[in-house]
């Protein structure tokens, strides 16, 4: 599992994925989200907006990311 440090209180899941540099573009984060290719905390997630905050773990692709 990958650590991602972040400095907010919070990240929106479309930012994360591009912080994280999983996406390119905040349109391809959209399109993947939108189809269901995102799990956090274990459940799909489907709101780009959603607010990941420390110990969230987000899915993608098989691989695991926890926010720190």
């Amino acid at each position: 599992m990958l650590e991602i440090k972040i400095e907010t209180e919070y990240i929106k899941l479309d930012q994360f994925l591009k912080f994280a540099g999983l996406v390119n573009t905040g349109g391809e984060a959209k399109n993947i989200i939108a189809e269901g290719k995102v799990m956090v905390n274990g459940e799909v997630e489907t709101a780009r907006g959603k607010k990941l905050r420390i110990d969230d773990v987000i899915e993608i692709d098989g691989r695991k990311y926890k926010i720190v």
